[in-house]
């Protein structure tokens, strides 16, 4: 067993890595810069934090997503690895002790936000830090050809002249050719090195089904499976009437998105791990950290806004190498829904700076105030004091964040922290002066460790039934704790919030580029049609139109999709159909011909060449005219 072997078993329990795992922890070790593209559930997490543990000093991990922040680091301490989180919204106090604790306390692993990599506070003190590795996940991010592009990648590859020896490993689950490239491009590798993983699935069956009834459908289908699986579903509303539905058919069932609480959240994700229910509904905000293998199918109600999405999605399904579906419910309204998708996520520029200027006006910022900021927000309170539709503003957020301007969380009821300020000694005498704190600064100190280090989570109510009384009095005794200069003191924040990343700006000063609305407007349509494309096809393998769009040349049939599914019916084998194929392409390549002659011109049975002539017609592979049949130019796909 080698050195990556035993730490792999002594953190993880595993003996062995997955494929092309342990072959890209060996390039990250000589130093070279990395690309590796593997599917959602392939172990990405294992080939930075291997190597990290393997080297002396610290891993940083470039992230955008801050629950799924506060997700790795928590499973690295629940595996006694020392690690902890840096994102927007922290306090300077708590970043300051954060990124000391990286210099000189011990710490392993460092999750921090792009955003916060091009402040000065992290500059100064990234050049103390001993660095072994560079970890960028949703790689991705950093092209504009990439789904989810955001600029605050671009100013990753600027740590290269702050720490020029470290290498960098980028990861992401979901990248076009393009953006394989841009990544490499983007991120100033030395040399193009890129380690990926084959997209295919063959232990996943991908369906559509067109239906008008998809409630009718899902209990049919659900309780047919009888097993674990994710329903997903575009609205928070939604998650929760389509679980109910679910219910009151006696089917084990919950629901989960962003805006519930983190207990809640968690409590919910356990109960679903465990098995004690069976199907959960829910927003793309469940997959982070996901990583329950029995999945036997997803099934997507509502239709993705890319193949990227989608693919992510689904992959949550099967991964114990077991058969599981994906399955994506369609109908004719699907494709107008979906169409429209594309006025609301790209409001006009002239609504999009009317809502920066209401927003400004909402946190009574000044002109030329507000740089760094940050605000509680209340999107519901934002739209009808300024009556404008909500979806419009948050799309016009998402791109003033694209922009720059602004960073909009995606988190939800963050905990309430404490540090102690005051050092054991000064802490010690005021407890002798303040005889009515002592027990309560007792019960903090037992409660928790780590107080006098970092900024450590707490539970207000918890703390009350410890002490058999209301959270109020505990509130009280923090915040007069705080009053004292004894503790830092972070209540709960329940609500998102927004940061100015600049001061504010009047219309004419705000610009924001035609050129880059236009780009990404026509790369949404692109992506929404490809999404439209796999549903609407009826005559290719699903497996193979999502591998083509990851650029995999020549994929073939997966032989249990819905379309293999009906071609299988026809009897014959893989072999023989496309062995009489080629035969009649051969023959049709150049001629037009009757079926008596097409039929007599391959040397085969009759009857199979038939079978596959009747298959080629109904799929518009051939067609008739005048009698005469001849191949169907404008059909490239391959069969």
């Amino acid at each position: 067993m080698n050195k990556y072997e035993q730490i792999l078993t002594k953190y993880w329990g595993y003996s062995k890595f997955r494929f092309l795992q342990e072959d890209i922890i060996n390039s990250v070790m000589n130093n070279k810069d990395t690309l590796a593209l593997m599917p959602t559930g392939g172990g990405k997490s294992i080939t930075f934090q291997v190597p990290a543990l393997a080297k002396e000093g610290i891993c940083i991990v470039i992230t955008p997503l801050i629950a799924l922040m506060k997700d790795q680091v928590e499973n690295l301490q629940k595996r006694n690895i020392k690690a902890l989180a840096i994102y927007s919204g922290m306090t300077q106090n708590e970043i300051e002790i954060a990124l000391d604790n990286c210099i000189y306390g011990g710490i392993k692993f460092l999750y921090i936000s792009p955003e916060r990599i091009a402040t000065d506070i992290f500059s100064l003190r990234v050049k103390h830090m001993n660095v072994n590795l560079i970890a960028i996940d949703e790689a991705h991010c950093i092209s504009e050809w990439g789904y989810d592009f955001r600029p605050s990648y671009l100013k990753i590859s600027d740590l290269r002249e702050l720490i020029p020896s470290v290498p960098f490993l980028a990861l992401t689950a979901t990248a076009i050719p393009k953006v394989v490239k841009d990544i490499q491009e983007k991120l100033k590798f030395k040399k193009q090195n890129l380690f990926k993983k084959s997209f295919e699935r063959k232990n996943l069956a991908y369906l559509v089904r067109k239906v008008e009834d998809k409630h009718k459908y899902l209990i049919d289908t659900v309780k047919k499976v009888n097993r674990s699986g994710i329903i997903y579903v575009r609205n928070r509303k939604k998650t929760k009437e389509i679980s109910n539905f679910l219910r009151q058919h006696n089917i084990s069932s919950d629901f989960y998105h962003a805006g519930l609480d983190i207990d809640e959240r968690n409590h919910k994700q356990n109960e679903w791990k465990s098995g004690k229910t069976k199907v959960m509904v829910a927003t793309n905000a469940f997959g982070m950290g996901i990583d329950k293998s029995d999945v036997r199918f997803v099934i997507h109600i509502d239709l993705p806004d890319s193949i990227e999405a989608y693919f992510q999605e689904a992959g949550r399904g099967g991964r114990d190498n077991k058969k599981a579906s994906a399955v994506l419910l369609y109908n004719n309204s699907d494709k107008v829904k979906i169409t429209k998708r594309t006025k609301t996520n790209f409001p006009e520029i002239k609504e999009i700076k009317a809502i920066y200027q209401a927003l400004a006006n909402y946190f009574k910022i000044p002109y030329g105030g507000g740089k760094g900021m940050s605000f509680d927000f209340i999107i519901s309170d934002f739209a009808k004091n300024y009556n404008f539709n909500v979806l419009n503003i948050f799309s016009s957020l998402k791109f003033l964040q694209r922009e720059g301007y602004i960073i909009l969380s995606d988190e939800f009821n963050s905990s309430s922290k404490i540090h102690f300020t005051a050092n054991r000694e000064d802490l010690y005498k005021f407890q002798i002066a303040n005889a009515k704190y002592d027990n309560f600064i007792k019960l903090l100190l037992r409660s928790y460790t780590g107080l006098f280090s970092e900024y450590v989570k707490i539970d207000e109510h918890l703390l009350a039934r410890r002490t058999n009384t209301n959270v109020k009095v505990i509130y009280k005794y923090l915040n007069a704790l705080k009053t004292q200069k004894i503790i830092n003191y972070i209540p709960l924040r329940k609500n998102p919030f927004i940061i100015f990343t600049e001061e504010r700006l009047d219309d004419k000063s705000l610009y924001i580029s035609r050129e880059n609305y236009t780009f990404r407007k026509k790369r949404y349509i692109e992506r929404i049609n490809a999404i439209l494309n796999y549903a609407e096809s009826e005559n290719k393998c699903r497996s193979q139109i999502l591998l083509s769009y990851f650029g995999e040349p020549n994929p073939d049939r997966c032989g249990h999709c819905d379309v293999c599914l009906r071609r299988n019916e026809l009897e014959l084998s893989k072999y023989e159909f496309d062995l009489i194929l080629e035969k009649i392409k051969t023959s049709l390549s150049n001629n037009h011909l009757s079926i008596d002659d097409l039929v007599n011109s391959i040397d085969t049975n009759n009857d199979n060449a038939i079978t596959v002539i009747k298959w080629l017609l109904d799929n518009n592979k051939i067609i008739k005219t005048k009698g005469l049949l001849s191949w169907n130019s404008t059909q490239t796909t391959k069969l």
